[in-house]
């Protein structure tokens, strides 16, 4: 008769366990869902992109000065008239947004670096005819490359972030592009950027500096 309720006793207390077990076990695993990071139905990895990356914005480390300033292509506008199109440059913000005017779009925006102590004129301009790959200034000691003008015939410029005599990109100046004034009154871009604007945008597009 005690052989059989140590049995008994022995099976209860199994499942007793069984039942604690498992109850815990839920609880442990809903409470971990809610720590996961979310995953995206379309992939197995977990995103580790940063709120600049999201933007879809290069982060502004290392040589970012180098490169294009969004992760993703830049817009074909082959098939834009020069009406349609405006660069709007941000002193505020140190940005340069390219704006498709049909719908207020912007289809790509550019970290820039505009002129110290509000040297960058605003107002309404248009690109001008004078553009070219190369200057450089004796009485500041600075060039740049992918020169684009937008007032007074070949003063202020679109250009890349500035050279030295040897031709060498300033890394000191470089660094501050997208963060504060850097110019003496042009608009600095990084090197990829003003390479492609210098190359694409048509003569004549609207220029909004404000």
């Amino acid at each position: 008769m005690n052989k059989n309720r140590e049995i008994v006793i022995g099976i209860f207390s199994i499942v007793l366990i069984g039942i604690l077990y498992y109850g815990f076990s839920k609880v442990h695993l809903l409470t971990s869902r809610k720590e996961q990071p979310t995953i995206s139905k379309n992939s197995d990895r977990v995103s580790t992109k940063t709120a600049t990356q999201k933007d879809n914005m290069r982060t502004m480390t290392g040589n970012y000065y180098l490169y294009s300033s969004q992760l993703t292509p830049y817009p074909n506008i082959k098939n834009y008239q020069e009406t349609q199109l405006q660069l709007s440059v941000n002193i505020n913000k140190q940005r340069t947004y390219l704006i498709d005017k049909n719908n207020g779009k912007i289809l790509y925006t550019f970290y820039c670096s505009t002129g110290k102590d509000n040297t960058t004129p605003k107002g309404q301009y248009k690109i001008e005819a004078e553009r070219g790959d190369h200057f450089y200034n004796t009485t500041s000691d600075e060039g740049a490359n992918y020169w684009t003008s937008w007032k007074d015939h070949g003063i202020y410029l679109f250009h890349s972030v500035p050279v030295d005599h040897a031709g060498n990109y300033i890394q000191t100046e470089g660094n501050e592009l997208g963060k504060k004034p850097m110019s003496h009154g042009c608009v600095r871009l990084s090197v990829s950027d003003a390479k492609w604007l210098n190359a694409n945008i048509p003569f004549a597009t609207s220029v909004v500096i404000k």
